[in-house]
């Protein structure tokens, strides 16, 4: 005997209420079902036949939100196209061809795809204080990244400066060596066409401080900021986060200029470097402007002009055998206070005596107990028992009343 099917056992329920005039309740008590369900059969059987009378799908005749197609192909091919695009960019950039999508709805389709690894995504850290400074050349942060190569082997390290307002940069250049000199060249010009700001914070790398040389020393960088009157402001050892907006910059960099680029000379590496910060400025939504262009935020009414007069109030430059770029902060202090430095202690006389030659040692010891200067007399204090009033004593002539006013 042959099994009946799910829509024959329906259908079979069916024809005892349309056929039979059976009630609805006795038949749905007779096959195990509600009435409710009975009812549902008839109309299924009335609008569709016996097809009506197959299983069909659960699945809700619509999902709010599910993702349209359209706009599902959109995000992955955005994605594959640009790697370092989140979904925050994604859908900014779909919102100006006229897609909308939430970023939760393309971080699921981006995840269904296989394009992100749940695993490999950092959590955002909530203790640490975000700051941003009120106005544009208030505060800029600079730093040096290397990385930039060249096809006869030279690695080159770039001068980067970031505005704290709008994140804009100020400052992409490619010096031939990481010296003082090149580097405060490189920022000369910056000066010029940005404007001045008020500060400029660094990390405490040779170039931008000399603060932990011995003795302390004021770099070329310090020497610009004076003489513009620029305030230079210093991290904490070791607290990258501190200069954390130039240090994203140089994330993005990285990623989007420097990954597997070998250049094949410094003048075509300058060029494609200021065309990609071309396109960081003006073009390139920022994610901590609301998706703003820092070239947006940018507006300078005023821009402070750097100074074109020379500066004779500072330190002097250091002697042949010093570098070039390097102040001596000693001969500051003597310069402004008139003041020399002291004299070595006994204490750092006994550690140079483990390393210099004796002859050295003695005469850092004569110099340390050299007799004080005599006392000059002052204007209304005698010489030779002579009186204030009198004139200068010619030679050969004794003075008669000094020797009367003597005790015999």
């Amino acid at each position: 005997m042959r099994e009946m099917s799910v829509a024959e056992q329906r259908y079979k329920a069916v024809l005892a209420v349309i056929g039979d005039g059976r009630q609805v309740s006795e038949v749905a008590s007779a096959w195990g079902v509600s009435r409710q369900t009975m009812h549902a059969w008839l109309a299924r059987y009335e609008q569709d036949g016996l097809e009506g009378l197959v299983d069909r799908s659960h699945r809700p005749g619509s999902c709010p939100h599910q993702m349209d197609p359209v706009v599902e192909v959109g995000v992955l091919e955005a994605r594959r196209r640009h790697p370092g695009w989140g979904p925050r960019r994604i859908v900014h950039e779909l919102g100006r061809r006229g897609l909308t999508a939430s970023e939760s709805g393309v971080n699921r389709a981006l995840r269904r795809s296989g394009l992100i690894d749940p695993a490999g995504r950092r959590g955002r850290q909530r203790d640490r204080k975000r700051w941003e400074r009120a106005r544009p050349n208030e505060l800029w942060q600079m730093d040096v990244v290397g990385g930039v190569l060249l096809e006869d082997g030279t690695t080159l390290k770039c001068l980067t400066g970031v505005d704290d307002r709008s994140r804009f940069c100020v400052s992409a250049r490619l010096p031939v060596k990481e010296r003082t000199q090149p580097v405060c060249d490189a920022l000369e010009p910056t000066l010029a066409r940005c404007g001045v700001p008020e500060q400029v914070l660094t990390d405490n790398g040779k170039v931008f401080t000399g603060r932990f040389n011995h003795p302390p020393t004021e770099v070329l960088l310090d020497r610009i900021c004076r003489v513009n009157g620029i305030e230079h402001l210093l991290t904490k050892p070791r607290s990258p986060t501190t200069t954390g907006k130039i240090e994203r910059f140089h994330r993005s960099l990285r990623a989007e200029f420097l990954t597997g680029a070998v250049f094949p000379t410094l003048e075509v590496a300058q060029d494609r470097l200021d065309a990609s910060v071309a396109s960081y400025n003006t073009d390139r939504p920022h994610q901590g402007l609301e998706m703003a262009t820092p070239a947006e935020r940018f507006t300078v009414p005023h821009p402070r002009e750097p100074s074109r007069e020379p500066d004779r109030s500072g330190p002097i430059r250091a002697g042949p055998g010093r570098h070039e770029g390097v102040y001596r902060w000693g001969r500051v202090r003597a310069l402004a206070t008139g003041v020399r430095r002291a004299a070595p202690s006994r204490r750092k006389l006994r550690r140079a005596s483990r390393a210099r030659p004796a002859a050295a040692l003695d005469r850092q010891r004569a110099a340390a107990h050299r007799a004080p200067r005599q006392h000059r007399p002052g204007p209304q204090q005698t010489t030779r028992g002579r009186c204030p009033d009198q004139g200068p004593e010619e030679p050969g002539k004794l003075n008669v009343e000094s020797v009367k006013d003597q005790p015999t």
